[in-house]
């Protein structure tokens, strides 16, 4: 049994999606997609729309994780490489066996404020353009795990320029593309970047041109690079770059993926490392509440600024191996006109969306809404039910919770996984231990640990220290009546009392 097999069984009960899970997902986060369930069933075998995600789990394979056995039925030889699950290799195995399936959808006024045709990739073509700028950016005389920062609004270049970035061994910082030139030469000092990926221009914004004011005030900044047109002065042209770079086998195996740093709240000061290992078992996390069937289409409203974007766009995407369509640049009948397209669709949204959408007739292709909380947030009552005042019309419905860059936890309204009951008692969460745990601290506040939350503080001028495995608290607690969680609320962490002096100084 596969894991995206296991994730779309996630209606079943606790006990059963428990030990779906533990042998499906956790086998196939850990031990990089390598190792299926022995006695699957044979009309999963033949399921046409797993075919992706277990060519992956036959080719991929990585290190078993400290004091858990190597589950692979046929060790590869001691000469092959051992290569990691990452975003690209996830659509590479999509790609070839589905090529034609969608795999970046642009918006359709996309050219309106970006001068750029709005372009609709197979996972065919995605994979080819990620390869062709991966080889670029592997000519650049950048060391491995090098960091890039990555200063895009969302549409199919960022896509492209993320996984590119991970092929390339390097580190993708995502730099959140309304920042202004303080805070981005902030974060390009903070986490030492050495070269940024950009744009020529953003509605009325021109991102490449603040980012070179930010490279004549920070000189470790060795490469600025962007996609056209009009292109600064010195600025490294990234369609001429894909179009006429390096061709070819690369000479050597591609590096292992480095990561990928984001910032809590937007804060240029707080950056954070997740590996790549860490975001597709965010997503897979995620799927479990949000089930998306191979092919269909996920309509996100958030871009990959952070790990709320990422996790539910890019990222739940090539896991299910579905297609993306983001709207970076929100429009109210673009968005009507792009939800209306007759296609399976699996709409992600901001939180204060939902009294916009309540009410209304939604599409009867729309198979799912994840609405996406920041903590501190009050959470929505469980008993809406289906048209009446302030309610979607849309029997599954999502809320998912982000605990700053530490977790992002999901559970679908009116069931047995409600985001209430779970934070309530984090008993109830019906995932592997080893992809995602909670509980409550001695103060209430919530901690997580888990391969879905496995970050870490980014320090600048070392290498990312790799999660301990422990529980990493959060300085959030939930407020709780009758056992459910009505909020999240912000909670500072107690200081230990300072003894007073007994001896004055001398």
């Amino acid at each position: 049994m596969s894991a995206q097999r296991a994730i779309t069984q996630a209606e079943a009960s606790p006990q059963a999606l428990q030990d779906a899970l533990q042998g499906a997902l956790q086998r196939a986060l850990q031990g990089a997609l390598q190792g299926a369930l022995q006695e699957a069933p044979q009309e999963a075998q033949k399921d046409p729309s797993h075919e992706a995600r277990d060519e992956a789990r036959d080719e991929i394979r990585h290190d078993a994780p400290d004091g858990l056995p190597d589950t692979t039925s046929h060790p590869a030889p001691a000469t092959a490489p051992q290569r990691r699950i990452s975003l690209g290799s996830l659509l590479a195995a999509t790609a070839r066996r589905h090529p034609d399936r969608i795999a970046v959808v642009d918006p359709a006024d996309k050219p309106d404020w970006s001068d750029r045709p709005a372009i609709t990739w197979t996972y065919a073509a995605a994979a080819e353009i990620v390869e062709r700028l991966a080889r670029g950016l592997r000519s650049w005389r950048l060391p491995p795990g090098s960091r890039i920062g990555l200063c895009l609004p969302g549409s199919a270049e960022s896509a492209l320029a993320i996984l590119a970035v991970e092929a390339a061994g390097h580190v993708a910082c995502l730099l959140p593309v309304s920042w202004d030139e303080e805070r981005l030469l902030a974060a390009a000092q903070g986490v030492a970047l050495s070269a940024v990926l950009t744009q020529a221009r953003v509605g009325s914004a021109a991102p490449a041109q603040r980012l070179c004011n930010v490279a004549a005030r920070y000189f470790g900044l060795r490469y600025l690079a962007a996609f056209g047109p009009d292109v600064p002065d010195g600025v490294i042209n990234l369609d001429r770059f894909v179009l006429d770079g390096p061709a070819g086998e690369p000479a050597e195996p591609a590096p292992a993926s480095a990561g990928i740093v984001s910032f809590v709240g937007g804060d240029p000061e707080r950056p954070v490392y997740r590996s790549g290992e860490s975001v597709v078992a965010a997503a897979a996390a995620h799927l479990v509440a949000m089930r998306v069937a191979p092919g269909e289409r996920i309509l996100s409203l958030i871009g990959p600024h952070d790990l709320r974007g990422l996790a539910t766009g890019l990222a739940a995407a090539l896991v299910a191996g579905a297609s993306l369509e983001t709207m970076p640049l929100f429009d109210g009948a673009a968005f009507a006109a792009a939800l209306r397209r007759p296609e399976p669709t699996h709409l992600v949204a901001p939180a204060f969306l939902e009294k916009n959408l309540a009410g209304r007739d939604l599409p009867a292709d729309l198979r799912s809404v994840a609405l996406i909380h920041r903590a501190p947030t009050r959470l929505p009552g469980r008993s809406r039910a289906a048209g009446r005042p302030q309610s979607l019309r849309l029997e599954t419905v999502i809320d998912t919770v982000v605990f700053d860059e530490t977790a992002l936890l999901s559970g679908r309204r009116g069931t047995a996984a409600d985001i209430s009951l779970v934070l309530g008692k984090p008993e109830r969460l019906s995932l592997p231990a080893s992809l995602m745990a909670l509980r409550h601290e001695a103060d209430g506040r919530l901690a997580f640990r888990g391969q879905a939350c496995a970050a870490t503080t980014l320090q600048r001028g070392s290498r990312p220290a790799a999660p301990d495995g422990s529980w990493q608290e959060t300085f959030y607690a939930p407020v709780l009546f009758a056992g459910l969680a009505t909020a999240i609320e912000a909670v500072e962490r107690s200081e230990p009392a300072v003894l007073p002096e007994i001896f004055a100084p001398a």
